[in-house]
């Protein structure tokens, strides 16, 4: 009997262990962390892309708070997914976090497999930056608003230019093709490209971030008709949104997130969210982020996981109505 209830209390034991093992294990990792080493930011796009000129930004004071070297580490390719997947695989110990865009929520729905699951193998850090898409047009195209244009796709063959298959400003302007029932074509290009490409008369109609197009909009070589979010861009105040043309609800939005490894400790990722608020509201990079026509607005760890909770099926099903795929 004595035996019987040894056996019983040692076994007791190890399974009071191996509940609380892992959380010691965490307990010490978040403690140490970031004095172990250097923290590598994966950037899921090439150098001077928007992503990675907001990672540089919040990467270089993040290694002046933290008191550790953040090494910038661009992984671009198959539209962001070779980064995801790398910090997806990466120990989950605050030492790898991704730094990538909206194409997060896009890609396991566009792609037959992007390689991770959006809401299961990540813990959402921070939302760094938004922009709408802005949709616009080459001088010479008689266009002044959505509506008029959408009149001239009516009785003359039109093109636009976009960053690539199921990228949001393509699902932006591919939904409003579906609500207005034309038919314009579409030309993906390399992002640079695609203004390039309007600017120099190539294709009649862009859609793409604004924070892309906002420097030849003012030169004044271009000519924005809408923006994709809900509400006008303090960056373009006279340019009327989708939504006030006649397309209540369209709020379409490039966003910019920051993630970690799925397990990270919790005490980790909420140093890392407040540090980065932190950054993003020091005046010299609020003023970087606003050269570029990007918004930024306090979050917290909740509150972004909210908000990826809520993309991904919005994104879905925006990517099953275009009948986008890319294998």
């Amino acid at each position: 009997m004595t035996r019987n209830v040894n056996v019983r209390r040692y076994a007791s034991v190890a399974a009071l262990l191996a509940l609380t093992l892992p959380v010691s294990v965490s307990t010490a990792t978040a403690q140490e962390w970031p004095k172990q080493k250097p923290i590598s930011f994966v950037v899921a796009f090439a150098p001077a892309s928007v992503t990675d000129t907001i990672a540089r930004l919040i990467g270089q004071k993040l290694s002046e708070s933290l008191g550790q070297a953040v090494v910038v580490e661009n992984r671009p390719g198959a539209g962001g997914n070779i980064g995801a997947q790398r910090v997806q695989h990466a120990a989950p110990d605050g030492y790898t976090i991704l730094m990538t865009s909206s194409a997060y929520a896009v890609n396991p729905s566009l792609y037959t497999n992007a390689g991770y699951d959006p809401l299961k193998d990540f813990v959402p850090l921070i939302l760094a930056a938004s922009t709408p898409n802005a949709i616009s047009v080459h001088p010479s195209v008689p266009a002044k608003n959505l509506q008029e244009l959408i009149r001239l796709a009516q009785r003359v063959p039109l093109a636009y230019g976009s960053p690539g298959i199921g990228t949001a400003p393509h699902l932006s302007m591919e939904r409003i093709k579906t609500l207005a029932k034309i038919d314009i074509t579409h030309v993906p290009y390399q992002p640079a490209q695609a203004v390039t490409a309007l600017v120099g008369g190539e294709t009649p109609v862009l859609s793409i971030s604004l924070s892309i197009q906002l420097p030849q909009i003012k030169a004044g070589k271009i000519r924005p008709l809408a923006v994709t979010s809900v509400q006008r861009s303090v960056w373009l105040p006279d340019v009327p949104s989708v939504s006030e043309q006649g397309y209540k609800g369209s709020d379409e939005l490039n966003w910019f997130g920051i993630f970690a490894p799925a397990a990270t400790p919790n005490a980790v990722a909420a140093r890392l969210n407040t540090e980065i608020n932190r950054i993003l509201q020091l005046p010299d990079i609020r003023d970087k982020l606003a050269q570029q026509g990007l918004d930024y607005r306090r979050n917290s760890l909740v509150e972004f996981s909210a908000f990826i909770k809520s993309e991904v099926p919005k994104l879905a099903k925006a990517v099953k109505e275009s009948g986008a795929k890319v294998e």
